[in-house]
């Protein structure tokens, strides 16, 4: 299936993204702070695979991708896994943080955390 990959970050994104909005999270809410965590880190992927794949130590399937390439042979899908999987990562870290400071919240007014 030529949009597997894609597929899978999508699934990925509509999986974290209620962690926005249900337990507030507040990453989308932050787009410059979001940009900031994100993209150097995506940048310094990128260059990674630009080397990996340049070198043959890497490559793609193109049954699995959509045939979308960037700058150094690097598939569209590879290039979104940079920017998809931190950002999932960062809406589960910041939705633990938001549920946690509830649950202190309620500990310091001395209401039952199980109720």
């Amino acid at each position: 299936m030529p949009y597997e990959y894609l597929l899978v970050l999508a699934g990925c994104v509509l999986v974290t993204l209620p962690l926005e909005f249900v337990l507030g999270a507040r990453v989308y809410r932050r787009p410059l702070r979001l940009a900031a965590v994100v993209l150097p880190v995506a940048a310094v992927f990128y260059l990674w695979d630009l080397v990996a794949i340049s070198r043959g130590h890497w490559w793609f399937n193109p049954e699995r991708t959509t045939g979308i390439l960037l700058p150094g042979q690097v598939p569209l899908e590879e290039a979104l896994f940079f920017l998809v999987i931190p950002l999932c990562g960062l809406l589960t870290y910041e939705a633990v943080g938001a549920v946690l400071a509830r649950f202190r919240a309620r500990a310091e007014r001395g209401e039952r955390l199980d109720a």
